[in-house]
C-alpha cells in the first residue's frame, strides 16, 4: 500500500515548505500545482490545465486547457468548474496509484478519502503569517493581511464547495499542526513521527 500524505494549509503558514520538507525526509515526490499540471499534461491534457484554476471555481475556455482530441466540449465552448474538478480528481488518483507521494492542497484528502492516507492541515496564527508574507512578498502589514485573508477565503470556498466539508476544521484531518511553534523542519519531523506511529506512513 502506497504512503500518501495530503497536506492542506492556511496561506502564509509555510505549509508548502513543510510538505516539501516531509517529501525530502522520506525520499518521496511532492506534488504541488505545477507538478499536478505536469502529470495532467503527460496524461494527455494540455500544458497549464490547472495553472489558471488557483483553487477557485470559475469557467475556462476548453481551447486553453485541452490537448487536441483528448476531450471535446465544442458545443458550449467552455468546461465548467465541476468538469475541471473531475479531471483534477482523475489526475490526483493516478498519482496515488503510481506510488508514495505528498500532495499539497487541491482537496486531495477528499478525493482520496477511500484510501488510507495521512491527512494533515498546517496552520499558524494570523500575526505570524502576516509577518512571513511581509518578509517573503515585500508587503506592508495591511497588504499582507489583505492577501492572507483573500487567499484563505478562496481556498475555503473551493474546499467547502467540492467536499461538502469545512476547510481547516480539525475533525476533517488526522493532524492539525501550528507551524509557528516548531518551524518548517520541526513541523515536518513531527508529521513524519505522527504518521509512522499511526501506521499511515509505511516507509
Amino acid at each position: 500500500m502506497n504512503t500518501i500524505i495530503n497536506i492542506g494549509r492556511s496561506f502564509g503558514s509555510g505549509g508548502g515548505y513543510v510538505a516539501k520538507a516531509v517529501g525530502k525526509a522520506l525520499g518521496i515526490p511532492v506534488y504541488d500545482n505545477e507538478l499536478i499540471s505536469k502529470v495532467a499534461e503527460e496524461s494527455g491534457y494540455s500544458k497549464g490545465l490547472f495553472a489558471k484554476g488557483e483553487e477557485k471555481r470559475s469557467l475556462f475556455s476548453v481551447s486553453s486547457f485541452f490537448a487536441s482530441g483528448r476531450l471535446s466540449y465544442q458545443d458550449s465552448g467552455y468546461v465548467n468548474d465541476n468538469v475541471m474538478f473531475n479531471i483534477q480528481s482523475e489526475v490526483i488518483r493516478s498519482i496515488a496509484e503510481k506510488g508514495d507521494a505528498v500532495i499539497i492542497g487541491r482537496c486531495s484528502d477528499y478525493i482520496l478519502r477511500d484510501l488510507d492516507c495521512l491527512d494533515v492541515f498546517v496552520c499558524a496564527p494570523a500575526e505570524f503569517r502576516i509577518k512571513r508574507l511581509m518578509e517573503s512578498e515585500g508587503l506592508d502589514a495591511d497588504a499582507a493581511e489583505a492577501l492572507m485573508r483573500r487567499k484563505d477565503r478562496t481556498r475555503e470556498t473551493y474546499y467547502n464547495y467540492y467536499t461538502f466539508g469545512e476547510w481547516g476544521v480539525a475533525s476533517n484531518y488526522d493532524l492539525c499542526v501550528d507551524s509557528s511553534i516548531l518551524g518548517i523542519e520541526g513541523t515536518a519531523e513531527m508529521i513524519i513521527e505522527f504518521g509512522r506511529k499511526s501506521g499511515k506512513i509505511r516507509i
